[in-house]
């Protein structure tokens, strides 16, 4: 059987990093552990570096490089084309496409910003599977 594969919305791994003890965190440890793929493209790992040293979120420098470096090192790198679907806000378009080009699940905080799709989820209903 092989390993779920998910794409992480901006808000779910700058979530993890704040709140150890939540959800996003959870689900972070499990990309760790071996437990599940991380799925990005070039132009989320450029979103995740643009937000993660932004100063008023108090993620150190040297955290926000750890985590990059381990879904460079460890995560699955790929190249989404561009899909037509409508969606509230563009920036998270990245992130739907993404998760459509790997046949993953999209983990976000913003499920209001996504179509209504199975494969999109909060971190609560995809601890849940």
């Amino acid at each position: 059987m092989s390993l779920p594969r998910i794409v992480l919305d901006t808000n779910v791994l700058v979530s993890a990093l704040l709140s150890p003890g939540g959800n996003p965190a959870k689900i972070y440890r499990m990309f760790f552990t071996g437990a599940v793929v991380l799925v990005y493209s070039e132009s989320i790992m450029m979103e995740y570096m643009d937000v993660l040293y932004r100063p008023n979120l108090r993620i150190s420098n040297e955290d926000a490089d750890k985590v990059l470096d381990a879904i460079r090192l460890h995560g699955e790198l790929v190249e989404p084309t561009q899909s037509t679907i409508a969606l509230t806000d563009e920036d998270d378009r990245i992130f739907y496409d993404a998760a459509q080009i790997a046949d993953a699940f999209l983990v976000t905080g913003n499920l209001r910003h996504y179509p209504n799709e199975p494969r999109i989820l909060s971190p609560a209903e995809f601890l849940d599977l």
